[in-house]
């Protein structure tokens, strides 16, 4: 009986690289490929541009191919167990980084019945350099990059987010990749803040830093990054300046704007009833959101109600009919915080606006609330988790620390130990 060979691609283009795997593995006898799903996919920073029905069509085309599968987990453990192939075959690269634990479960299960893995040289060329370097252009162009949030709400359990505020927490948030039990994660989506724009400039988050200058620091982001942002768009000013945001941000490949429903001069949410804070009528702030909405040129931006009724201590009555309100005046997602350090305001907000709306994202940032799991989020309905202003909390103090050991010892010797290689800094950028 002819051995089964397996291997498994996480690609929407063919190149030279999975041209050579298949033409090894057939030396060993029956190619089963699978194909990685749309979710799993995500896990490995590998965004697919077309479908997965395109994808499995795409491989069936491949002389050699005797089968194709969809493969649903980045882990094989199912595929393994159900078609128990005689060989898995795979580049080399997985044999170092985060790609290693992988290898070393498939070996583990292989290892029960006697399978073997074949690792292959992978493949490194200019062409190859270029294809891929098309595929992440193709991601990184305004039309690509603005649709992506709403594909990710429909493929993810949870769109995980995570704040930046300059080309080099950029790219930290693109090419942070961790191993889990699972596999492999990484953020989804990034969250650039108003208040730590702010405070990366040294300004007060009190909407002084202006719409041109956080443009720029947009920009900043995009040129090195591929994932969709989230614009932190405050109370969005103005309705008849709004929709001029609204324009520029769609323009740009902005997935989305978040507002909130307050007026006056801002002071973050964070102080609650501490200092004064107004929030806007519902009539008002419907206004603005269907002004937004009629100016966009695309079914792809969103505009997200940000609503402050818990926050300002106005009761879950009057948040739930808020959302209820922001909905109909066309909001595409419904944002609740809260500043308590437990979730369950939270949760009940969830669940009461889940009994009668099943569709609208809901939008949490657990700052204050940080011990909920994305898990627990999920099973109350959430759609986007939001880690607002981690990144710059930690960079200050080990800045700080830093500094003070500079001026205590007169020397940088002893602070070494504690920074990172500026090679392996340079090494996060990519060169044309």
């Amino acid at each position: 009986m002819m051995k089964k060979v397996y291997t498994c691609f996480c690609t929407s283009v063919i190149h030279e690289g999975h041209l050579n795997i298949i033409n090894e593995a057939q030396k060993y006898g029956e190619l089963i490929v699978g194909v990685l799903s749309d979710a799993a996919m995500l896990r490995f920073d590998k965004f697919p541009i077309i479908s997965c029905e395109e994808r499995m069509n795409m491989v069936r085309a491949i002389p050699g191919v005797s089968k194709v599968i969809l493969q649903e987990k980045l882990l094989y453990d199912d595929v393994i167990k159900e078609i128990k192939p005689d060989y898995v075959i795979h580049g080399d690269n997985w044999l170092r980084g985060p790609m290693y634990s992988l290898r070393s479960k498939v070996a583990a299960l292989l290892e029960t019945y006697g399978g073997k893995i074949i690792d292959v040289p992978y493949s490194y060329s200019e062409e190859i350099k270029r294809t891929d370097a098309r595929v992440r252009e193709k991601l990184a162009m305004p039309e690509y990059r603005r649709k992506r949030l709403h594909q990710l709400i429909n493929i993810c359990d949870i769109v995980k987010t995570i704040e930046v505020h300059s080309g080099l927490t950029g790219l930290i948030a693109e090419k942070t990749l961790v191993e889990t039990e699972e596999g492999l994660d990484q953020f989804d989506a990034m969250w650039v803040s108003s208040l730590c724009d702010s405070l990366a400039k040294g300004k007060p988050d009190i909407e002084l830093v202006d719409m041109t200058s956080r443009f720029r620091t947009i920009d900043d982001i995009m040129e090195v990054t591929t994932k969709p942002i989230i614009f932190d768009g405050d109370t969005g000013g103005l309705t008849e300046h709004f929709v001029y945001t609204v324009r520029s941000l769609e323009r740009m490949g902005v997935s989305a704007v978040i507002i909130e429903d307050k007026t006056g001069l801002k002071k973050n949410s964070l102080f609650g009833t501490e200092v004064r804070q107004t929030q806007d009528s519902i009539d008002n702030f419907c206004a603005k959101i269907t002004a937004g909405k009629k100016v966009q040129l695309t079914d792809d931006f969103m505009i997200i109600a940000r609503i402050e009724s818990l926050i300002l201590e106005k009761g879950m009555e009057d948040a739930l009919n808020r959302a209820d309100a922001y909905v109909r005046a066309g909001a595409d997602g419904i944002m609740i915080h809260s500043r308590k350090k437990e979730p369950a305001e939270i949760l009940e907000f969830c669940d009461h606006f889940r009994s009668h709306n099943t569709e609208t994202p809901i939008v949490v940032v657990p700052t204050s609330y940080n011990s909920i799991t994305e898990e627990e989020l999920v099973q109350h309905g959430v759609n986007i988790v939001i880690y607002a202003n981690q990144l710059t909390r930690s960079a200050f103090p080990a800045m700080e620390k830093t500094a003070r050991a500079i001026l205590q010892h007169h020397r940088a010797l002893e602070v070494d130990e504690n920074l990172m290689p500026i090679s392996d800094i340079i090494s996060l950028i990519d060169e044309l």
